[in-house]
C-alpha cells in the first residue's frame, strides 16, 4: 500500500509546482526581461537591490559619513575593508578626534556578503551598480574609497 501511497504524493507533487510553472508562464510580464550585454552597454541599469561593489558615497562638498569607527572592517569575514587613520586635532573643538587617511577596499577579496554594509551605523558606504570588473592585474581591484582632500559631513557623529 505505501507502494501507491508513494506514486500518488510524487504525482501530487509534480502537479503542484507544473501549477505554479504554468501560473507564472500564463501571467509573466509582457516584454523581454532578458539584457542584451554588451550591445546595452549604454543604457543598462541594474536591479536596486543588485550587489555589485563596495561605494563610499560623497556630496558635491567631498564630504562624506564615515567616521571611522572600524566597525565595518570588524564585520567583515575576510579582510576586505581596511581603515588607515590617524588622530588629529578637530578645528571646531580643538580635541583630538579621528580622522581617516584612507578607505581601503580589496575588491578581489570581497564575497558581496553585506555585513560591512550592515555593520556602518552611518551608513557611509553601500552598494554600487558597478559589475565589469574583469583585470589582467590583480592590484587594480583594491580602491580607495574616501576622495582626495574628502572629510566628514558636518553633524555626523562617532
Amino acid at each position: 500500500m505505501s507502494y501507491l501511497s508513494n506514486i500518488y504524493n510524487g504525482i501530487k507533487t509534480l502537479l503542484t509546482g507544473m501549477s505554479v510553472t504554468g501560473k507564472y508562464f500564463l501571467n509573466a510580464r509582457k516584454g523581454a526581461i532578458t539584457q542584451q550585454y554588451p550591445d546595452n552597454r549604454a543604457t543598462l541599469k541594474m536591479f536596486d537591490r543588485f550587489r555589485g561593489e563596495v561605494i563610499m558615497p560623497h556630496d558635491e562638498n567631498n564630504e562624506h559619513a564615515c567616521t571611522g569607527c572600524q566597525k565595518c572592517e570588524l564585520a567583515c569575514p575576510n579582510g576586505t575593508i581596511e581603515i588607515i587613520w590617524d588622530r588629529g586635532i578637530d578645528e571646531v573643538t580643538g580635541k583630538k578626534k579621528k580622522k581617516i587617511d584612507k578607505f581601503v577596499y580589496h575588491l578581489s577579496m570581497c564575497t558581496m556578503c553585506g555585513l560591512c554594509i550592515d555593520a556602518c551605523p552611518t551608513d557611509a558606504i553601500k552598494w554600487g551598480q558597478n559589475f565589469e570588473n574583469s583585470v589582467y592585474d590583480r592590484t587594480a581591484l583594491t580602491r580607495v574609497l574616501n576622495k582626495p582632500g574628502s572629510k566628514v559631513r558636518a553633524g555626523i557623529e562617532d
